[in-house]
């Protein structure tokens, strides 16, 4: 039946050039964004699995300038406590020096003075960011000798928890200031076998050879600081192979950061991000779809008037 208040015809036209304009829209969006997932309404489980996963990514980036500052502190310590090591390695040359019958010890003591200060200063010096693991106060409020270091972020069961990598700094601290406790150089020493001793004499930040001299008593304690700057040097050697391990650790972990962010940028990629030759393609095909829905659109309005031609005389 041909009616002129109902165009079946163009309807259909009509229903079909619509849906392609929002085939050709959405297609335009992904083209102009490069994104199949925008917004929740594409794909909602797809944008919120995407959402969490660029939030643990910024998360990440985050890890990645604390590993950084973390390497960075650890650096800091271990070149102040190498070169606190080569000063005592000096202080012990002097050391055994003196031992030499004749010597005008308190000229050596002059020698001895310079190092010692320096290796005060070098302690003070390592410091970053207010951190200064090396020379300490252990009787300070919310001391603690074990340093933090975040290093990563898990999440399990929704919930995340931030990861961090425990640095001991005792077998490191040069010199403490709690009256109760002492470090590596500040601490007494017995006098005979330089060993840590509590009941000890004489400390390598302080001891003074000037008033020695060749009795057998006195050359018996020169013998003891020889073994207390030994001992001391073996000492700050283990705290250094210590932060070694720790700054390779760091960079093993700084690597394992990256390499996790770039997985999880792919797993977000796979997600959301369009793909440019099926989007590119289907763009082509839906512009053809379009002119010719166009085309039908116009062919069916134009079919209605072909009935003014029955009415003509």
């Amino acid at each position: 039946m041909a009616s002129i208040n109902t165009n079946i015809a163009a309807m259909t036209a009509l229903r079909s050039l619509t849906s392609t304009n929002m085939a050709l829209e959405q297609t335009q969006d992904r083209i102009s964004t490069g994104l199949r997932v925008a917004t929740a309404a594409d794909n909602a489980a797809y944008w919120s699995i995407a959402t969490t996963m660029k939030s643990d990514n910024s998360a990440l980036s985050t890890v990645q300038d604390a590993l950084g500052l973390g390497a960075a502190t650890v650096d800091v310590a271990y070149t102040a406590l190498d070169e606190a090591k080569n000063i005592v390695t000096k202080l012990k040359d002097k050391l055994v020096a003196a031992a030499q019958p004749g010597l005008d010890r308190a000229k050596i003591q002059t020698e001895i003075d310079e190092l010692q200060a320096q290796l005060t200063g070098i302690a003070s010096a390592a410091s970053l960011q207010g951190q200064n693991w090396l020379s300490v106060d252990s009787s300070a409020a919310g001391f603690n000798a074990t340093k933090s270091i975040i290093s990563s972020i898990s999440r399990a069961g929704g919930t995340i928890s931030v990861q961090t990598i425990a640095i001991d700094t005792n077998s490191m601290i040069l010199f403490d200031a709690n009256a109760a406790a002492s470090g590596i150089l500040d601490s007494t020493r017995n006098a005979t076998t330089g060993v840590v001793d509590a009941a000890g004499t004489f400390t390598i930040a302080t001891l003074d050879i000037s008033a020695l001299t060749d009795s057998t008593a006195d050359l018996a304690t020169l013998d003891g600081y020889i073994k207390g700057a030994d001992r001391a040097i073996s000492e700050m050697a283990a705290g250094a192979t210590a932060l070694g391990a720790a700054k390779a650790r760091i960079e093993i972990q700084q690597s394992f950061v990256s390499s996790l962010m770039d997985a999880i940028e792919g797993g977000i990629s796979q997600l959301i991000d369009a793909d440019m030759n099926e989007e590119s393609t289907r763009l082509q095909a839906l512009q053809v779809k379009q002119q010719l829905g166009i085309q039908a659109l116009s062919i069916a309005n134009a079919s209605s008037q072909s009935i003014l031609r029955l009415f003509q005389q």
